[in-house]
């Protein structure tokens, strides 16, 4: 009996064996474009500009990308989007009014020290955007904290204070709120409570009120330039979430740990707006940016659900500390730096289980 045997070829592939639609350009561009909204708003608050900053930013990471891999001899990858990206946060991680030569400058270190240095894309240990913040902050610290925005019409000096001040905080309160980031006044409060208890009393409830929380979310307020609206930077944070690029595990345990932090903080010190002050740390300062697009980054956080969770509470718990406690005013950049060097510990600990093998 014989039968036709038809030929069959049995092919072989290294992995990975499983492919999926997304790659890392792909990945890289919905990034950057998530980003816009809140670079969008920040343009129409601040001015051309902020556009320039951003401008000038991203194209010093892809010139540093392409010289850097051009030199070394390896094989560019300007096209992924990755140093457009960086270059991005870097921009919004400097005052609006800052020097134009400043985001660039933070750009190069990003790329060639923290990134291309160590390896790139794949074998950098720290998140290049904050650690060029970091090394800003470090070498040019009155221009990073001294630029920020003139508030005019419509601003919550102007507009939505009136409200505020009309019930509680008197001219020269303004002024100070006017003069700093909300979290440096905030900051600055319990040296006003020495001098006088009424004047620190003034200021809390300008701070925790209703308007401020408006003004936050909408960012008429001082800041560098991706922490000026929470609203748009959400926005972003729920296409990344919808898009699969992200994972809900690190912007939930990092949010949340941070709440339960400042919410037993407020209680325990008897104020009588907590969940007013608790909204007040969650839309200041760079706390949306940092939890859905900078501790999120693939590269430099935990790949496992466990770890990540982890990971996300240890930066929530850092922010919290370093924002009550230190003399730092913010605290995400250096928390999720921090945490990035506590990676290979996390994942050495937290290793999924391996199945059909004896256990030891």
């Amino acid at each position: 009996m014989s039968m036709d045997i038809k030929e069959k070829k049995l092919i072989l592939s290294q992995a990975p064996h499983i492919h999926a639609k997304q790659n890392v350009t792909v990945i890289m561009w919905i990034v950057f474009a998530s980003l816009m909204p809140a670079a969008v708003n920040s343009v129409l608050i601040f001015g051309t500009n902020v556009l320039i900053i951003m401008l000038l930013s991203v194209a010093a990471a892809l010139s540093a990308e392409l010289a850097v891999r051009f030199f070394l001899k390896r094989k560019l990858t300007v096209y992924n989007g990755s140093a457009a990206v960086t270059g991005l946060l870097v921009a919004m991680n400097v005052p609006p009014q800052s020097a134009w030569w400043l985001a660039p400058v933070g750009s190069f270190f990003a790329i060639i020290i923290v990134k291309e240095l160590f390896g790139g894309l794949g074998f950098n240990i720290f998140n290049p955007a904050l650690a060029a913040r970091a090394f800003l902050m470090a070498s040019w610290p009155a221009e990073m904290t001294t630029k920020w925005f003139t508030f005019g019409n419509g601003s919550i000096i102007s507009g939505n204070i009136d409200a505020v001040s009309s019930a509680t905080a008197s001219s020269n309160v303004i002024d100070v709120i006017s003069g700093a980031t909300p979290l440096a006044v905030l900051k600055a409060v319990p040296s006003l409570a020495h001098q006088s208890g009424a004047a620190a009393s003034e200021m809390y409830n300008a701070l925790f009120s209703f308007d401020m929380l408006k003004s936050l979310a909408w960012g008429n307020i001082g800041g560098v330039i991706g922490e000026t609206s929470a609203a748009m930077l959400l926005v972003g944070g729920i296409i990344l979430l919808i898009t699969k690029v992200i994972r809900w595990h690190i912007p939930a345990a990092y949010i949340g740990t941070f709440s339960v932090i400042i919410l037993i903080y407020y209680f325990a010190t008897g104020f009588e707006t907590p969940f007013y002050a608790l909204f007040f740390h969650l839309l200041s300062g760079g706390l949306i940016l940092g939890a859905f697009f900078m501790a999120t980054d693939m590269v430099t956080s935990p790949a496992t659900s466990k770890g990540m969770i982890i990971f996300g509470a240890g930066c929530g718990l850092l922010t919290a500390v370093i924002r009550l406690y230190g003399g730092y005013p913010e605290g995400v950049s250096y928390s999720i730096l921090l945490m990035n060097a506590a990676v290979p510990l996390i994942e050495r600990y937290i290793k999924p289980k391996v199945f059909g093998t004896r256990a030891k």
